[in-house]
């Protein structure tokens, strides 16, 4: 099994490059996160953008799979695939859920507004899709998972979740009336909910690696957001590396084969949270109107900076990456001059490399190196040849500093526009 994986703080790109590799693979699972992911495609003049089904769905050859890692909110994948209807797919046959996949009900959404509220400016930045509560009451143990919808008793369990929640929401002052609108939208998806493929997915993905069929696990947000290893407490509430696959599938790590790790020529993030290369200024702002950084899922725009190698290499640690993508080049088109931080200086002076414990807690200053930028257009590029020396350049400057081959670069948001090395 072959993982891909964004190496940043998420919209790396990752909906598009499955997209293309997809034709390779018989079956492509998702392994975390929810609703706040945003997976962005373009082909045939058609943009559509997917948030808990995988991006192999457009691909009739494939199985896709949605992970029992994953939380899922059934009135966004009951309107996911009424929008996959223009496409002709059969979703009943293509797409299988696990039962062990957790369920986003309602309440989990006003708990999640209530909470981000109450941390007035510390808030961190939250979708409010209700993945956070969820994911607490997984780990909890008071969750309902996608297999309690078939259960006889399910409005009882569901009804003993929202009188806790009550509980919580009463302490915050939060308003109810939203609920029962909320609730009658929920109980429809739910109905079609049991019409879709519900599996035990760790015996579906097991048997395909057993019968050597090729499967990507496709991950959700970015690495610097992992729960664990991520800016904390500005992160999502998943593993969203490498070992989140094992986990969030039920594979062993003696099966992994490539890690695809998937970055941006420069950086992005959504929400709040530490950013040594954020710019404040004009070059910034002309980063995020050449980038269209603006969220997939959210609208939000998104804060731009240069690329920053010290948190590219850890995620590349972490996660034992073994080809790299690179995304977006074609939005540094514009700048004569590209930087890329090679180190931060700490408040005492002392220059460091690693994204270490502190880095996330203080005011750090990068350190750039400056390169000539290639100030052209890549629109019509379609091979590595005809690349700018400019481009060529940045990129074999970056592959001897990640010691990880650049197998991709990508320069336009459509199929074609995918360069092979």
């Amino acid at each position: 099994m072959d993982v891909l994986l964004g190496l940043q703080w998420g919209d790396e790109g990752k909906g598009k490059i499955v997209d293309v590799l997809a034709p390779d693979y018989e079956l492509v699972a998702r392994f975390q996160g929810g609703p706040n992911a945003g997976h962005t495609l373009e082909f045939d003049g058609i943009k559509h953008v997917l948030h808990q089904i995988p991006s192999g769905i457009f691909r009739s050859q494939i199985l896709n799979i949605i992970g029992n890692g994953v939380v899922l909110d059934p009135i966004v994948l009951q309107k996911e695939i009424g929008g996959l209807a223009k496409f002709s797919i059969d979703y009943r046959k293509n797409l299988l859920i696990s039962k062990k996949a957790t369920i986003i009900i309602p309440t989990h959404k006003l708990l999640d507004a209530a909470l981000e509220q109450s941390k007035g400016e510390k808030k961190i930045g939250s979708t409010l899709k209700g993945i956070g509560p969820t994911y607490q009451d997984k780990i909890g143990r008071l969750a309902l998972r996608v297999g309690d919808i078939l259960s006889p008793d399910f409005k009882e369990k569901y009804q003993a979740l929202v009188e806790k929640h009550k509980t919580t929401l009463s302490f915050y002052n939060h308003p109810l009336d939203q609920l029962e609108e909320m609730e009658v939208q929920f109980f429809e998806a739910i109905e079609f909910f049991k019409t879709l493929n519900l599996i035990d997915s760790e015996y579906v993905v097991n048997q395909a690696l057993a019968a050597e069929k090729k499967i990507l696990a496709e991950g959700a947000q970015g690495s610097l957001l992992d729960i664990d290893f991520g800016s904390y407490p500005f992160v999502t509430s998943s593993s969203t590396m490498t070992a989140g696959a094992c986990t969030g599938l039920g594979v062993a790590p003696s099966r992994i084969g490539e890690v695809f790790g998937i970055f941006k020529a420069y950086c992005t993030r959504v929400g709040s949270g530490p950013f040594p290369t954020e710019l404040f200024d004009q070059t910034g702002e002309e980063m995020r109107k050449e980038g269209n950084e603006f969220g997939s899922t959210t609208g939000r725009p998104r804060r731009c900076g240069w690329l920053d190698l010290p948190a590219l290499k850890y995620s590349i640690m972490i996660n034992g990456v073994t080809q790299l993508f690179m995304m977006k080049a074609d939005v540094l088109n514009i700048f004569e001059e590209i930087e890329v931080c090679t180190h931060y200086e700490l408040p005492n002076g002392e220059q460091i490399d690693q994204l270490t414990f502190e880095v996330s807690n203080m005011d750090v200053k990068p350190i750039y190196k400056k390169m000539k930028g290639w100030n052209c257009s890549l629109e019509d590029v379609r091979s590595y040849d005809e690349f700018p020396e400019e481009l060529k350049a940045y990129v074999s400057y970056l592959e001897s500093e990640l010691n990880v081959p650049i197998k991709l670069v990508s320069v336009g948001p459509d199929r074609v526009q995918t360069i092979l090395r």
